[in-house]
């Protein structure tokens, strides 16, 4: 492991840390938008009081924190492997680059001593999944890593009342920030009630510190809707939803690689909205994040 020096000052004199995943620059977004982003929103941690660290793994070395050279080489590199954890061991031994996905990040960061992680959306049931059973290891890894998971709610490009049904068996809280409904990622609304709501960041520091201090391993997701200038209605972007999920089955095209491909599908069908919204909703979980590190290291 390969820790930046701001990362470990940081971490060594209990000053609050924000772990940001990768795959959302080499698989989530075009380049140069996805590399423009990442820089955007570690800007956004600082300005709110906390450290970003961007974590991947780059020529088989776990890195926790980037510096814009590597941003740029995840960013715009031809072959970036899609990291979660069955892949690790590979990509590491082989000496390779590789971006974190939402459950490799988490256990990363974890291993770093790192307690709050941003990322865009979490991964978790797909619809079809009663036949598939693709199910995202991001689930697995939320039900035993004490990181908390601020994200803009589930996918709306999966079936996200089995989320959450998936979510309450492994016991994970589900709190969304601000508002009684779950958010679906580019929409404030998914036609869920989010099982738990908190108002403010100290709340939800305090509820992460009681959660840990009694024993209670595992993850909390902390949803927080996209604002709404920025949001896509949730029946339009259904629409490009079920396209896109055409368009993947009559192309075959499964595992790791539908999630990127529905993204970028989407993208195209909704001429930028998307994209827009997706760069929109990771600064506005950025601000949230290092919000919550900061109270959560003064508690």
């Amino acid at each position: 492991m390969l820790i930046h020096p701001e990362v470990k000052e940081a971490l060594a004199s209990n000053q609050p840390v924000v772990a940001l995943e990768s795959t959302i620059i080499s698989h989530g977004m075009p380049y140069p938008e996805n590399v423009k982003t990442a820089l955007e929103v570690e800007s956004v941690v600082r300005q709110n009081g906390a450290i970003p660290a961007t974590i991947a793994i780059m020529d088989g070395q776990l890195c926790v924190g980037l510096d814009e050279n590597q941003l740029e080489k995840l960013g715009n590199s031809p072959h970036v492997w899609k990291v979660s954890l069955r892949d690790m061991p590979y990509v590491i031994s082989q000496k390779l680059i590789g971006a974190t996905t939402v459950a490799s990040t988490m256990r990363i960061a974890s291993l770093a001593g790192i307690q709050v992680f941003v990322t865009g959306g979490i991964g978790g049931v797909h619809r079809g999944a009663e036949n598939t059973m693709d199910v995202s290891a991001d689930l697995t890894e939320m039900g035993q890593t004490d990181v908390a998971v601020v994200s803009a709610g589930v996918k709306s490009i999966l079936d996200i009342g089995l989320t959450l049904e998936y979510m309450e068996t492994l016991g994970i809280p589900v709190v969304t920030f601000g508002q009684d409904a779950f958010p679906s990622f580019y929409s404030r609304k998914s036609g869920f009630q989010s099982p738990l709501r908190l108002d403010n960041p100290l709340e939800i520091a305090r509820l992460l510190k009681s959660k840990w201090e009694i024993g209670l391993i595992g993850a909390v997701l902390i949803a927080n809707p996209i604002a709404s200038e920025f949001e896509v209605e949730n029946e339009k972007i259904e629409t490009f939803i079920l396209d896109a999920l055409d368009k993947a089955k009559s192309e075959g095209i499964k595992g790791k690689e539908l999630t990127p491909f529905l993204l970028k599908t989407i993208a195209n069908q909704s001429e930028g909205e998307s994209l827009e919204a997706n760069i929109a909703l990771v600064k506005n979980n950025a601000r949230l994040g290092a919000l919550i590190a900061g109270q959560l290291v003064s508690i």
